[in-house]
């Protein structure tokens, strides 16, 4: 992965625990299991919790009915949670102590994720060439629309 992005992914995860009071770490990795950016000390405490991550959702992936792909997943225990959501090749992962607004910590997720993702270039338009300029109006073209206005309505005289 490209520094700039590495930076890019760290930085998300900073924003994503500062602006989320309910996650208390996260880790960003790809499909397999290389740690990008992570919010934990040790950089082998983040490869175990990028491990597990992967396994669940490589267990969930198995056991999930129909043919789309799993995009999102909550494990919830008695004592917190963790949240993994997928775009493509790349996940996020975070835990949460228990009984989280899980709408709001899988729209977080989802936020960070859009933020690491290298934006598109956009499309550059096409400029069409420029018409000449109309040629100015003669005098008596002008006299011509001015004479086809209507006259302005007359005032009646004051009634006796």
């Amino acid at each position: 992965m490209l520094q700039a992005t590495m930076d890019a992914a760290q930085q998300a995860l900073a924003d994503l625990t500062e602006i989320s009071s309910q996650i208390q770490a996260a880790v960003l990795f790809d499909d397999t299991g290389k740690v990008a950016a992570s919010t934990f000390g040790e950089p082998s405490r983040a490869d175990e919790f990028a491990q597990a991550a992967g396994g669940l959702l490589a267990g969930a992936e198995e056991l999930k009915t129909g043919e789309s792909a799993l995009t999102q997943l909550e494990v919830a225990t008695g004592e917190g949670s963790v949240f993994m959501v997928r775009d493509g090749k790349t996940v996020i992962a975070a835990t949460t102590g228990n009984n989280p607004t899980a709408g709001l910590v899988f729209y977080d997720l989802k936020s960070a994720l859009r933020n690491v993702k290298p934006k598109p270039e956009p499309e550059k338009k096409a400029v069409a060439p420029r018409k000449p300029a109309a040629a100015k109006k003669t005098a008596s073209a002008a006299k011509k629309k001015t004479a086809a206005r209507k006259p302005a309505p007359r005032k009646k005289p004051d009634a006796p």
